[in-house]
């Protein structure tokens, strides 16, 4: 077989925004819970394959690029067992646009898969901080955790948002591209290498926030000026969510859709010529 053209897999995509608001809660918010626990243990494993580079300025790149290298492994997760994450789930945004959903059929599975999302990752930051893995190196390890929510926390609403866009619009891209994909080994492939860019890059995913800020919080105790969770919600999680909807839906969904539209096509459901 050959991977789907872009109409192609603007159709798959349209008809899985579709499936995806049929789900019970029940099914929702499990496999919410599982997305969310998938994208935490990657960032729990790209912190450790990291920290030894990402304490030192002059080494910062390349524990960056040793993070994405293993965080990429969280989307793969997803997407091969299933789980359901919010934003991926922007690109639900095509079958609003093709009249197969209404806005409010969208704006349940964000709400139910966010809030999941949210459960799932920050018990996979309490099992990570409780388990003493954090003393690794050292205490290296628990070091790092807490700078890098530290710095998180610590952004400008406006640097938040566009760090949000830029990370959402290469993960719905990786998506978008796992789609077409026809093989598991292609499939693999066009997850990674969008992931690995946008974490080298030191874009931000609200998703896997949902881990990096409370393990910070959970391995400090709570004595670290300026990370709480009011800063985690606000500083951070608000922007960043914004940013990952218009990353996601506008950057990538509505794009394709509107592109492919002014090809002519017609309805989406015709096969590409």
């Amino acid at each position: 077989m050959k991977h789907l053209t872009a109409a192609e897999t603007l159709e798959a995509t349209t008809r899985a925004g579709v499936i995806k608001t049929s789900g019970s809660f029940n099914k929702l918010f499990i496999l919410g819970l599982l997305g969310g626990a998938f994208i935490a243990l990657a960032a729990a494993g790209s912190n450790m394959a990291a920290y030894h580079f990402l304490l030192s300025p002059d080494t910062v790149g390349i524990g960056k690029c040793l993070s994405g290298l293993v965080f990429a492994a969280g989307l793969v997760m997803v997407v091969l067992a299933g789980g359901e994450l919010f934003t991926g789930n922007a690109l639900m945004v095509t079958s609003v646009l093709d009249r197969k959903i209404n806005w409010s059929n969208m704006l349940r599975n964000w709400v139910i898969v966010y809030i999941a999302n949210l459960v799932g990752s920050i018990f996979v930051a309490w099992l990570v901080t409780s388990s003493g893995i954090l003393a690794a190196g050292g205490g290296k390890l628990g070091l790092v955790t807490v700078s890098i929510a530290l710095s998180k926390a610590s952004l400008t609403f406006g640097k938040a948002v566009i760090l949000g866009i830029l990370c959402n619009f290469l993960v719905c891209i990786a998506v978008w591209m796992a789609t077409a994909a026809d093989s598991t080994v292609g499939k693999i492939f066009c997850i990674f290498f969008p992931i690995w860019l946008f974490v080298t890059s030191g874009y931000e995913h609200s998703i896997a926030n949902m881990y990096y800020i409370p393990a910070g919080i959970f391995a400090s105790h709570g004595t670290t000026a300026g990370l709480t969770w009011g800063t985690f919600f606000v500083n951070n999680l608000l922007p960043v969510t914004i940013g990952n909807i218009i990353g996601g839906s506008i950057f990538v969904g509505c794009a394709f859709y509107a592109a492919i539209k002014a090809k002519g096509s017609g309805n989406i459901s015709q096969k590409a010529a």
